[in-house]
Formats: structure tokens, C-alpha cells, sequence
């Protein structure tokens, strides 16, 4: 595997570890991101009901934003001529994009896959679109601005044949080389490779393999959170993590419920993203320290006690159980907007949770403890 020349590298520092869970700092030009990190999705430039001044009160360092989404609209040759993606959508903070392919595997219609990229047409209107390596790339870094781009890959379906599996994973690592090339070095921006090989033990080590040895700035698990679960999920995870770099960060896309955040975190993952905060909030249900609770149900209508005293938010605090039930059932956009709220501040508190028990050597008790608590949530979100 050909090895691109040196890019910039985000100065990544491992503070404490318990087990193979680790904490530490990614360090950025527009701040330092706390690992582990979950970053809120911000899709097409906003984190769904949420002002962004609350997802960072909530403790967020990074979000997310899509490349798919924004090339459909506004567009992202607009987003740049409005100033790029942090000031369109007045996130301040660091900022990770996805590189379309997942969304373009999920949502478009009609594509037709080739060695150089992607033809599809949009889910919004059917026109039709093009996205190869580079392009993706031109998008991420040089349009939204983005302090984090991925490379662009091919997510398979779940479950896939080995032989369509090795067929993707040699595509994607051949885009991962095209995304560098066309990437360059960058003074305040890097470039992340993603690993494939679905739930294959010897092509997720020669995915990995292959990833490493181009040299990214980070390392992503792809392919998971597409309705494996969550026990096929922590065995990918095993099967991986033994051959990448210790020194760089390592980023599960599209995960996950809280379970499998802590269960990634303690085979050695460092970053996350999900829409699950948010999509949960909109449909009515809160995630709590017990576990996760439907709004919407009955037992709730005359609740005076809020969501959850113990996560440090507005919308945890001060509002009850019964207001929000009543938003909900009456249909109120702002129930929607104080569920996502809560749900967002309480994903950051898990986060902040592990990190303070990792750096006190405890993370292994308290894992047990929430892996009890949290016992009949195990499974994977479904795609978006």
C-alpha cells in the first residue's frame, strides 16, 4: 500500500487509562475535544430542536455535520460563500463531517457504484449527483470548512458474503489513498480513514492494516450500527482494535445507544456520534441513569418530578415529568425541544462520567454497574 506524505496530525494525549479505556484530549485549533467525545449530529448544519449555545452548555466539544445532507441544500458551494459551515450554522467549536458515503448507501436512490465514486440521485428531488474521493473531500475541507474530514468508503449491507465484503473494503482503501492525495497537508484540518470488512475477523484486520499504513490523522470503525446488535458490535471491536496505533484517535461512526458507548469505551474506542439523542427527544422518550422512559406514556400525566436531577441541565431540572407529557401528547414542539435537550446533556454526562472514572481507576465497577443497569437496552440504533 502506497503511503501519502506527511499530513497534519491533531496532537492526541492519553491522560489515564483503566483497562483499555483511555481518556485524553484531541487538540484543535478551535478548541480541545475531551475523549471519550460523543458528538451531537448536526446534519444539515443544525443539532436537531436544539439552539447551539445549549448543545455547547450541554458539554459538547465537537459536532457533526454531513456532507450529503449539505450538498443536497443548501448546497455546500453557498455554505462557503456564506462564510463556511461554523459560521452558517454559529458552531464555534471543532467540527467532524461525514463524507456522504454512508448516507448515500442508505438514503439515495439509484446509485451505481464504480472504482472512482458514486452516481446517485437525491432523496429529496431525484436529481442526479456525482461523488468521488476528491469531490468529497472538496466538500469537507475546502467548502464547510470542517477541522475533521473523513475519507469516503462503502458501507456494505448487513449481513454481507465475505467476497462482497473484500470487494468493499479494497474500494474503500483505494478511495482512502485517492481522499489523501486529493486532502494534501493542511495546517489547521485532518483527514480520518475508515476501516471496513462487515463481521469478518480477517478482513477487518487487513482493512485495518491497510488503513493504518496511509497514514491518517485518525482511525474510524466502519460498517456497524447497521443492524448487527450489540453483541456482534463489541466482537467487531475486539477484532480490530488489536491493530491499530495506540497514539491516534480511534472513532466508532454511528454509535449508539448508552450501553454500547460504554462497552465501546472499554475496548479502547475514543469518539462517537449518533442522531439517537435527538431522534429519542422527538419522539418522546428521555435516556436517564435508569434507563430509557416513553413521555408519552399514561403513568407520567401527573408526574410532578423532572427527568433526571442528576444531569446537570435546564431540561433535566426544570421541567416535569408531566408537563412533558402533556406537550408531548398535545402535539407541542416544545416537548420535543426540552427532550432533546435533556437527551443531549445526558449523553455528554455518560461521557463525562467515564472520563472522571478512568482517570480515577474505577471505570472497570462502574462499567459493570451500568452494563446491570442497562442490561435490556443492548442493541444497535438503526441507521439513519
Amino acid at each position: 500500500m502506497r503511503q501519502t506524505r506527511a499530513m497534519t496530525t491533531f496532537p492526541f494525549e492519553i491522560q489515564a487509562r483503566d483497562g483499555a479505556a483511555r481518556t485524553g484530549v484531541l487538540k484543535t485549533s478551535r478548541g480541545d475535544i475531551r475523549t471519550p467525545a460523543f458528538m451531537p449530529v448536526g446534519t444539515a448544519g443544525t443539532v436537531k430542536a436544539m439552539y447551539m449555545d445549549q448543545v455547547e452548555q450541554a458539554g459538547a466539544d465537537i459536532i457533526l455535520g454531513n456532507t450529503y445532507h449539505l450538498m443536497l441544500r443548501p448546497g455546500a458551494e453557498r455554505v462557503k460563500r456564506l462564510g463556511g459551515l461554523h459560521k452558517f450554522s454559529g458552531w464555534k467549536g471543532p467540527m467532524l463531517t461525514d463524507s456522504g458515503g454512508f448516507q448515500v448507501w442508505s438514503l439515495s436512490q439509484l446509485r451505481k457504484m464504480d472504482k472512482d465514486g458514486v452516481t446517485f440521485r437525491s432523496h429529496i428531488d431525484g436529481s442526479e449527483h456525482r461523488l468521488t474521493p476528491a469531490r468529497s473531500i472538496e466538500i469537507q475541507a475546502d467548502l464547510l470548512g470542517a477541522d475533521i474530514s473523513m475519507q469516503l468508503d462503502e458501507c456494505t449491507d448487513f449481513p454481507c458474503s465475505h467476497e462482497e465484503a473484500l470487494r468493499s473494503l479494497e474500494l474503500s482503501l483505494d478511495w482512502g489513498q485517492k481522499s489523501l492525495d486529493a486532502f494534501g497537508v493542511r495546517e489547521t484540518q485532518t483527514l480520518f480513514g475508515i476501516i471496513q470488512g462487515s463481521n469478518f475477523e480477517d478482513l477487518r484486520e487487513r482493512s485495518a492494516k491497510g488503513v493504518v499504513s496511509q497514514g491518517f490523522g485518525g482511525i474510524a470503525l466502519g460498517g456497524l450500527a447497521v443492524g448487527e446488535g450489540h453483541e456482534q458490535m463489541c466482537r467487531t471491536i475486539d477484532m480490530t482494535v488489536p491493530h491499530l496505533p495506540d497514539e491516534k484517535p480511534r472513532y466508532v461512526m454511528g454509535v449508539g445507544k448508552p450501553i454500547d458507548l460504554v462497552e465501546s469505551v472499554a475496548r479502547g474506542i475514543d469518539m462517537f456520534d449518533c442522531v439517537l439523542p435527538t431522534r429519542a427527544g422527538r419522539h418522546g422518550q428521555a435516556w436517564t441513569w435508569d434507563g430509557p422512559i416513553n413521555l408519552k406514556n399514561a403513568k407520567f400525566a401527573e408526574d410532578l418530578s423532572p427527568l433526571d436531577e442528576a444531569v446537570n441541565s435546564p431540561a433535566s431540572n426544570d421541567y416535569s415529568k408531566a408537563y412533558l407529557h402533556h406537550l408531548m401528547k398535545a402535539g407541542e414542539y416544545l416537548g420535543a425541544m426540552i427532550l432533546s435537550w435533556h437527551n443531549t446533556a445526558f449523553f455528554q454526562a455518560l461521557m463525562a462520567d467515564m472520563r472522571a472514572h478512568i482517570a480515577a481507576g474505577t471505570f472497570e465497577a462502574r462499567r459493570t454497574e451500568l452494563s446491570l443497569r442497562w442490561a435490556d437496552t443492548k442493541s444497535a440504533p438503526k441507521p439513519t
